[in-house]
């Protein structure tokens, strides 16, 4: 899949690597039937039921053939046609047409296969086809030289939800756990939805915004936050690259304000939904403006000026969902319809790969190769 140039619709590859990618999907998801109290999350199980997930599974099959008949008829080559087609039968071979969900037993750790699996299933029916007919860059194909190692940064964020759920919380309930927070929670439950829902989004966002300018504003942090910067390939995976120091801190900040006012589940399940494909969208390699909404929630010309490569841009755009909290600070920047000429990071050169960007700030920053890290910008 190293690729030089844009797909293009009606030539085969299109379909041919949905049905690879629809036939391993099925792959993983036999796992997850047959050892569900170690590769599924409790509590995205109460979500989904198994009836839905055996036809999710069957659809995926049946789908994954299809679309390997299909790139196979559109360029007349099995080159495209016959990975999908074989991964999806050995998925029938090992069960897939006949898996049976069945009651799990409690477990003290797991990984969230269900999760990634679902999570990235629903990222790339929205995205993929909204970068492919409404492309911000018209030259950037899906496969570019980097699309492996931030498709492994999903995979690691996902897989490992457990692990990074668990110490995310730990220092708000370390520092407020004392307070007794009952009848701020039952208040705070009491409100009327779209109330909360906004109570929700601003506190989280607010605490969100300095967690990132300080990011931005400390050298030996900027250190971490700035391999998310490091990408010169603006995509819906794109978002998924931040070092595991930069997603302990920042989602720690999150979770503080979630904690003390205690939203009820209805309230946060909706929040990380939107916040899920939010995320996704600022990244996204989309021309598309949003008109008048552009101004009241973070969209990807917004967010995109943010990772602009132009020194002289640096420092915009830190809020993740509300621009008027940039407005209130004065760090808001969005300039009509205009988009930066380029993004990633100017000042500094990182290493490719997971294992490698995730080993680099610890031994060296972006601007020198000792870590005394001296400013050298306004980032």
């Amino acid at each position: 899949m190293s690729q030089n140039k844009r797909l293009v619709v009606g030539q085969g590859q299109i379909s041919g690597y949905i049905s690879i990618f629809l036939a391993v999907l099925a792959l993983l998801g036999i796992l997850c039937f047959h050892y569900p109290e170690k590769l599924t999350t409790p509590e995205f199980r109460e979500v989904y039921t198994k009836e839905s997930m055996e036809v999710l599974m069957l659809g995926g099959v049946i789908a994954s053939f299809f679309f390997s008949a299909l790139s196979l008829l559109l360029s007349k080559k099995m080159k495209w046609a016959w990975p999908g087609f074989v991964l999806a039968g050995l998925a029938v071979i090992l069960g897939a047409l006949s898996v049976e969900g069945r009651d799990v037993a409690k477990s003290s750790w797991h990984f969230g296969l269900d999760w990634m699996i679902l999570d990235l299933l629903l990222m790339v029916a929205i995205f993929v086809p909204l970068e492919l007919f409404f492309p911000k860059n018209n030259e950037q194909t899906k496969f570019h030289e980097e699309w492996r190692t931030d498709l492994t940064y999903f995979v690691i964020s996902h897989l490992f939800i457990q692990f990074f759920g668990i110490i995310t919380q730990k220092p708000a309930i370390l520092f407020f756990g004392w307070m007794g927070l009952d009848k701020l929670h039952t208040w705070v439950q009491g409100l009327p939805f779209i109330v909360a829902l906004f109570l929700a989004f601003f506190s989280t966002d607010l605490f969100q915004y300095w967690a990132h300018r300080i990011f931005h504003s400390r050298i030996s942090l900027w250190r971490f936050h700035s391999i998310h910067h490091s990408t010169q390939n603006m995509d819906w995976l794109a978002g998924s690259r931040t070092h595991f120091i930069d997603i302990f801190f920042t989602r720690a900040m999150t979770f503080i304000p979630l904690y003390i006012l205690g939203f009820s589940s209805t309230v946060f399940n909706v929040y990380i939904i939107f916040i899920a494909i939010h995320a996704v969208l600022i990244h996204a390699n989309t021309r598309i403006n949003f008109g008048p909404i552009k101004y009241i929630f973070t969209t990807p010309q917004y967010h995109h000026w943010h990772h602009c490569e132009d020194p002289k841009y640096y420092g915009h755009n830190f809020a993740s969902i509300f621009p008027f909290i940039d407005m209130i600070f004065g760090t808001y920047h969005l300039p009509g319809n205009e988009w930066p000429a380029g993004t990633g990071v100017h000042e500094g050169s990182y290493p490719k790969g997971f294992i490698k960007q995730s080993v680099y700030p610890f031994t060296k920053s972006p601007f020198d190769t000792d870590l005394n890290m001296e400013e050298r910008s306004d980032r």
